[in-house]
């Protein structure tokens, strides 16, 4: 690759793939919607379809509601330069425990479509698969924050 283009490309989708991860584990929730183009941005969520910023926003935030604590990490993928337009996967580790006392370890990952805007690279697409699930009780906990991080309430 010597196309000083696609490597910025590549950066840029690379740190987008990473803001989505931290805005969500953050509880940023207006930066997670802003990751997503303003027409037809979709998060399709087995059963459930956010279309929008504002449908993505408001459902990260319901959603999140329900966790006592939650991690994600993401992975590497790949990733298809189509000029201003990607397609790419992300690889995902997400555990945590809902509010409920149930529990959730999974392997997953975002099959995804970019597009370059003015605002630069964005989510035009993600959808979610699981390849492994468990759901055995975590036996951790969610220690307090650190004093003056941002998740600190």
């Amino acid at each position: 690759m010597t196309d000083l283009q696609a490597i910025a490309d590549r950066v840029e989708i690379e740190a987008l793939r990473g803001e989505f991860t931290d805005a969500g584990v953050m509880h940023d929730y207006d930066r997670f919607a802003s990751l997503f183009t303003h027409d037809g941005a979709r998060m399709p969520h087995i059963p459930v379809e956010f279309v929008g910023r504002e449908e993505i926003r408001a459902a990260v935030g319901r959603l999140q509601g329900h966790w006592e604590y939650f991690v994600q990490t993401v992975h590497p993928g790949t990733i298809r330069i189509e000029g201003d337009t990607a397609v790419g996967r992300a690889y995902i580790a997400e555990f945590g425990r809902m509010r409920d006392g149930s529990s959730h370890l999974n392997y997953s990952l975002y099959h995804d479509r970019y597009r370059r805007t003015q605002d630069g690279r964005q989510f035009t697409e993600r959808l979610y698969e699981i390849g492994y699930l468990d759901t055995t009780p975590l036996a951790g906990s969610a220690p307090h924050p650190a004093p003056g991080s941002v998740r600190e309430s």
